[in-house]
């Protein structure tokens, strides 16, 4: 153990408590709305960093370069499907979602706006979907949390089971407390940080590298500069870009910010901070391998980052880049909670529990008890020896979520005709035939995202067109918001 490392560590984690602490007593009486939305006042920073920070996971400091480090080039199609869909979701989905969540009676979660936007009083497409997200978020959060209990038990010493339960505590704790806001705040701070980590670690090990280093991975592994080693590494990796379209913790953050103004600088920004953590993310698997050499502990427990930061830099250093790793799974961690939290609250308790009888002080409780619930859940799913790889969950629960509510979401917003019976069918075969996929057809080595997110397309658009048209109201509640857009 290492006292200054694990001293940044401490003071990092009391800084993100502090945040939730500022928020919890700044808006004792915050609504319904605020907590789960942030009351839509986000601004362009703090908006687009959040949402890359939600996103880019510890699996982006770990999972994806440990990937490459390993596997080589073939594993870098998972970065440039990911640089597509991320860029294409800024540009093409969030206007449109911002404007249509708001016109559609001014929906806070990704089921109640798909329900909303139909004029519907049906609730089978908002209890499909909160199954989706109670199920996929806890895999997903069991990600995040296994990241940060094998980050402390590297740093620390300190037992990975505890060091998760550890970790948990924390992200709960602000979640918990400040809501949208705080995760909002905490994730725009650990964007920063993990930028910078990403920056300075493999431009530091390349001035270190030794002549030849190349070479000699190329004699150990013939294939390691290989990218095009088959159409399926290539066709699954670009196939990861499908999943932001459909992302509820991402596309969260669209419906949040203040004006269509504000979003287009929020892409901007956004769009540019991803591309550079992606970029370096593929560098760190790179010069890792060159610099350190392949071993089979660091594949095991994705640790080349954590690696070349404790090799190049003094213990004070290496402690605040290593806390970019803690920072990238708390950012994403919290994220999932409160997201799984206000489906729940919103499109299970309220209307359905409670049948439209909750108030608001109710729903904000209902939420808090999800976000423990859930992150029990992750806990028990994280700590189990049979949990599989960090880089393994992530991709679990983001081929769910792509296939599931990409193409309903994104037909929502350019498909005058699009149904509600047609979503409602397109979220569940979606998601039925990922799981599928998953399950029986991952031989073929193609990601199961790929077939689910097509099927789900073809089921949502067969059901709309044999379905009775929609409505002039929601035609007309289509057409302003398209004019909203516009604005």
């Amino acid at each position: 153990m290492n006292l200054q490392e694990v001293s940044v560590f401490i003071i990092y984690l009391l800084f993100m408590l502090a945040i939730g602490v500022y928020f919890f007593l700044r808006d004792k009486n915050q609504s319904e709305r605020g907590y789960f939305l942030g009351d839509r006042k986000m601004g362009a920073w703090v908006a687009a960093l959040s949402a890359g920070a939600s996103d880019m996971s510890a699996w982006v400091l770990m999972g994806l370069p440990t990937s490459i480090y390993a596997m080589g080039l073939g594993q870098i199609w998972i970065a440039v499907g990911l640089a597509i869909g991320y860029t294409l979701s800024w540009i093409y989905e969030a206007p449109r979602l911002r404007a249509f969540s708001i016109t559609a009676n001014d929906s806070i979660t990704v089921p109640q706006y798909l329900t909303n936007r139909f004029l519907s009083k049906s609730r089978a497409l908002q209890l499909i979907s909160a199954v989706v997200f109670l199920v996929a978020y806890t895999i997903y959060a069991a990600s995040s949390i296994k990241a940060c209990g094998t980050l402390f038990n590297t740093v620390t010493g300190l037992d990975t089971t505890i060091a998760m339960y550890l970790a948990a505590v924390i992200v709960i704790s602000y979640t918990f407390l400040g809501g949208f806001s705080a995760v909002s705040w905490t994730d725009f701070f650990q964007g920063m940080l993990v930028l910078a980590a990403m920056l300075i670690v493999p431009i530091a090990a390349a001035t270190m590298l030794e002549a030849g280093a190349a070479d000699s991975i190329a004699k150990e592994t013939p294939n390691y500069w290989n990218a095009f080693t088959s159409w399926q590494d290539i066709a699954s990796g670009l196939g990861w870009g499908l999943g932001y379209f459909g992302m509820p913790h991402i596309i969260i953050r669209f419906m949040s910010i203040k004006s269509q103004q504000e979003l287009r600088k929020s892409a901007k920004i956004g769009i540019s901070w991803t591309m550079i953590i992606l970029i370096f993310a593929a560098l760190v698997g790179v010069i890792g391998r060159m610099f350190i050499g392949f071993d089979e502990s660091i594949n095991n427990n994705s640790l080349v980052f954590v690696v070349m930061a404790r090799r190049i830099f003094p213990a004070v250093v290496s402690g605040i880049l290593l806390s970019a790793v803690l920072a990238a799974a708390m950012s994403t961690a919290d994220s999932q909670l409160l997201a799984a939290a206000s489906a729940f609250a919103s499109d299970v308790y309220r209307p359905v529990i409670r049948k439209d009888k909750a108030g608001s002080r109710e729903m904000l409780w209902a939420g808090r008890i999800v976000v423990l619930l859930i992150a029990v859940a992750a806990l028990f799913i994280a700590s189990s020896p049979n949990a599989g790889s960090i880089m393994a969950l992530v991709s679990n629960a983001w081929g769910v979520f792509g296939a599931a509510f990409g193409p309903a979401i994104m037909l929502s917003l350019f498909w005058r005709r699009f149904t509600f019976s047609g979503a409602a069918v397109g979220v569940f075969v979606g998601a039925l035939v990922d799981i599928c996929w998953l399950n029986y057809m991952s031989y073929t080595g193609v990601y199961e995202i790929i077939p689910g997110f097509f099927a789900g397309l073809i089921a949502a658009v067969l059901v709309s067109l044999i379905s009775p048209k929609p409505s002039k109201e929601v035609t007309d509640l289509f057409d302003k918001a398209v004019a909203m857009t516009n604005e």
